[in-house]
């Protein structure tokens, strides 16, 4: 395990980007078994080099700015899926969006009709609980 330590010292390494690189590759992979898609196999050898490329790479600032760029682009939906899974999974509450400015509220389950007051923009809303 010291040999991968060693050989990684100085190299930028896994990061958000390089995770995603390896789930397109391994759908690539995947697809790439149905009948007349053998050419996504190539593809999918094309964005694990690629990944690859990216994690034994030396140059920290251009790594970090397409981490970024990807970042920019990719952390909406990211958000959008934490939150969705954080509804499901939380019982015990209810959560709201507010109608002025979309922030997600918290709210316990079982109170009834309550008045809910924005934190970000202080609009106060009815909801049942």
């Amino acid at each position: 395990m010291n040999w991968l330590r060693r050989m990684m010292y100085g190299r930028y390494g896994g990061d958000q980007l390089s995770w995603f690189l390896l789930i397109v590759y391994v759908v690539l992979l995947l697809l790439s078994g149905l009948p007349h898609l053998g050419i996504l196999s190539w593809v999918a050898l094309l964005v694990l080099a690629w990944s690859f490329f990216r994690m034994f790479s030396r140059r920290y600032d251009r790594r970090r700015a397409e981490n970024a760029r990807f970042l920019a682009l990719a952390g909406p939906a990211i958000r959008w899926l934490k939150m969705r899974r954080t509804i499901l999974t939380d019982r015990e509450h209810r959560y709201f969006r507010c109608p002025n400015c979309g922030q997600y509220l918290r709210v316990p389950r079982g109170k009834g009709r309550i008045t809910v007051n924005c934190r970000s923009c202080g609009v106060s809303f009815e909801e049942k609980s």
